[in-house]
């Protein structure tokens, strides 16, 4: 099984925390999914005939584009690529994009999945994040897919924010369950160096917030969402039983996908594909048959450290044996005191053969990540 992502480059505006690759100019939407459209063409072996489970619609703002211009692009991968037969099609959208004429066209054409982006429900820090929506379009818009007959849609939530109390992340995950979504995404806010926060934190403008908030934050969310019958199945991420987000899934195990767009990466076993994040360039480049991109050949300690990254994420954890019987790495024998810490602190337990990190592990797991890396 395998996966691809089509990157939509385009947003109305910037929000302020956002360091993914995109314009607010839509003056070249039009040549641009011409060329996604001919990227596809061209990676057409990328996946070597691999069945295709997911296809994933993201950005930038995908539901910026018009019903026949999303078809167009389903189409041309339908007819590109082998494509099973429960194929699962996310299409990332922003609340101020949907309403229901558009979300029964989308199903039509075959969207099966959306991922929406409320963030928060309240309308001081919607503002403060410079989102396009206000809460009242946020509950329309749930409203709206839910009446489409959706069965299948994520929530995008964001804690950690300056200014957020507790109770303004309670009040958000309260408004969230109402409408039962299958699944929920919540991020915590970080804060990046090339976006308006990350000018506002260098200037003094802004504090980023404490990591203990952060963290009373996080155990908040864990403790209300599984209360609620949601499995915590990535570090951030919940799902009622049975919707896992089968795409991003298929990162996490390491499975093969094609990414397509500017800025977009792939993944097919041995190497990782960076496209040039350039709209002007990547169109050109493309328009004269060629993908402009980076390759980078994975070493043995790549595939090692990028499975122990991954796996730590999630609440399959992390197969001792998998990485010895695979990669030859003990992962025991180098670092037995260090495993031995993360379990007496409660951090992590060993279940067979499998390291897990509990939920205070989680908050740490990039760290304990890096700390079990091959150098």
């Amino acid at each position: 099984m395998a996966g691809i992502y089509i990157h939509i480059p385009f947003c109305k505006q910037a929000c302020h925390y956002c360091d993914f690759h995109f314009s607010t100019n839509l003056r070249l939407k039009s040549e641009m999914l011409a060329a996604i459209q001919q990227e596809l063409s061209i990676q057409k072996d990328y996946l070597e005939q691999s069945e295709i489970s997911s296809i994933y619609l993201g950005g930038g703002t995908p539901s910026l584009l018009g019903i026949e211009e999303i078809a167009a692009l389903l189409k041309h991968i339908q007819h590109t690529f082998i494509c099973g037969k429960t194929l699962e099609i996310t299409l990332e959208a922003n609340p101020d994009d949907i309403y229901l004429e558009k979300l029964l066209a989308l199903r039509e054409i075959g969207v099966n999945r959306l991922s929406i982006g409320i963030q928060t429900f309240h309308n001081n820090l919607l503002q403060y994040l410079n989102r396009a929506h206000d809460a009242t379009k946020a509950i329309e818009s749930l409203e709206a897919t839910i009446e489409a007959g959706f069965e299948n849609f994520s929530l995008d939530l964001i804690y950690a924010i300056p200014g957020q109390s507790e109770e303004m992340l309670r009040k958000d995950l309260s408004a969230a369950l109402q409408f039962r979504p299958t699944h929920i995404s919540a991020y915590c806010l970080t804060i990046e160096q090339k976006t308006v926060f990350g000018h506002w934190l260098e200037t003094g403008k802004i504090k980023a917030v404490d990591e203990e908030i952060a963290a009373k934050h996080f155990h908040l969310l864990v403790n209300t969402l599984t209360d609620s019958h949601y499995k915590h199945y990535e570090v951030s991420n919940f799902s009622l039983p049975h919707y896992h987000a089968q795409h991003n899934t298929n990162y996490w195990k390491r499975g093969s996908y094609l990414g397509v767009g500017p800025g977009a990466h792939s993944y097919n076993g041995t190497s990782r594909q960076y496209n040039i994040a350039n709209n002007t360039h990547y169109i050109q480049s493309v328009q004269a048959g060629v993908v402009p991109s980076t390759i980078e050949i994975l070493r043995p300690q790549d595939h090692i450290n990028e499975y122990i990254m991954t796996s730590l994420r999630t609440e399959w954890g992390c197969d001792i044996a998998l990485l010895k019987n695979n990669y030859q790495y003990d992962l025991r024998a180098k670092h037995l005191p260090y495993l031995e810490q993360l379990i007496n602190r409660q951090l992590a337990y060993i279940k067979g053969n499998i390291l897990v990190l509990t939920t205070e592990g989680k908050l740490l797991a990039d760290k304990i990540a890096v700390d079990l890396f091959v150098a």
